[in-house]
């Protein structure tokens, strides 16, 4: 008999890509899918229980089918993805917390993959070159993205003492890129003129989004317990990669930043405005754990990824009418008016 896996988050990416590529592995039973709403396309050999995991009766579902292993991927990264920032964080921290708490119940259970990510560290100018999985954030993230993952981390680490006989697995991915790949970052670096902070060029590491399924896959059937950084090898700076996408910048002053980010908000990119400090002093980890101990390789580095993701943007400058467009909305933020 193979691996009873449920897979959360299944109706977003990277979740179905990653339901679909464990049920066609040979080491599987079978793969069951849960989200609030039906997958988008074909599930192939998935199947989906729609299902909320803020609800006890993920517990139910765990104990029915018989599942040894639960692969958390069922978290969001911005308010408009989640539906507000309040639904944002009852997904993230209230589903996780409900999740482990029916992990915790079940007997059948043996392993557990969550997916985490680098915001944990945060970004500050005390950082290290690269922080490695032992280190703590130089400035706690007190807000959005990186304050819910903290709070998901210490369940995860609450878990682990009360079911030592699980094995878990906690990534702590990169930023995501690829041609398929939507996220706060690449919806960021899609638009036409990017805004930057004067006087700051922050650091860029990357994942791949194949490297992220392939990850999860080994994590999945092959993983080991502990805390990984899963990030492709270097880092570009984000200058370099305004460069290589052909996309102008716009420096402005950190401190208007926050009003600049929530503009494009409402412009219509999908950038969380706590994300000021990275896009200020960027961010970079230390992978060796993630070869010597996981036992995984990504096939790209960061600039291998970002060359990838940038295939799929549309090169050179942007329509005139767009970039205009943008120009009111940063001069709007900044409370300049057009001469």
């Amino acid at each position: 008999m193979g691996r009873v896996v449920v897979v959360t988050g299944v109706s977003r990416e990277p979740g179905g890509r990653i339901a679909r590529l464990l049920a066609a592995d040979p080491g599987v039973d079978r793969v069951v899918g849960v989200d609030v709403v039906p997958p988008r396309g074909d599930p192939g050999e998935v199947r989906f229980v729609r299902a909320d995991i803020r609800n006890p009766v993920i517990a139910k579902l765990i104990a029915r089918e018989h599942v040894d292993t639960v692969v958390h991927l069922g978290l969001v990264a911005t308010p408009l993805e989640g539906g507000g920032r309040s639904s944002m964080k009852e997904l993230n921290v209230i589903g996780t917390m409900q999740l482990l708490a029916a992990c915790q119940k079940a007997t059948s259970v043996e392993r557990l993959v969550v997916r985490s990510s680098t915001v944990v560290y945060g970004s500050s100018p005390r950082d290290p070159a690269m922080f490695s999985e032992e280190m703590a954030a130089k400035r706690t993230p007190r807000s959005g993205f990186g304050r819910d993952m903290v709070e998901v981390e210490g369940y995860v680490r609450g878990f682990v003492r009360r079911r030592p006989d699980v094995s878990v697995t906690l990534l702590r991915v990169a930023s995501v890129v690829g041609p398929h790949t939507r996220s706060p970052l690449t919806e960021y670096l899609r638009l036409p003129v990017i805004p930057t902070v004067l006087g700051f060029d922050p650091r860029l590491q990357l994942l791949h989004e194949a490297d992220l399924l392939s990850v999860v896959r080994h994590a999945t059937l092959d993983g080991v317990h502990g805390t990984f950084n899963v990030a492709g090898d270097g880092i570009v700076m984000l200058s370099q990669a305004a460069r290589r996408l052909g996309r102008p910048t716009a420096p402005v002053p950190g401190m208007t930043l926050g009003a600049v980010t929530a503009a494009l908000r409402r412009a219509g990119a999908d950038f969380p405005t706590d994300q000021a400090a990275f896009l200020t002093y960027g961010r970079g980890v230390d992978t060796r754990r993630m070869r010597e101990v996981l036992g995984f390789e990504p096939q790209h580095t960061t600039a291998s990824a970002l060359a990838d993701f940038a295939s799929s943007v549309p090169a050179g400058v942007a329509a005139p009418s767009r970039v205009s467009g943008l120009e009111d909305t940063l001069l709007g933020a900044l409370g300049v008016r057009r001469g």
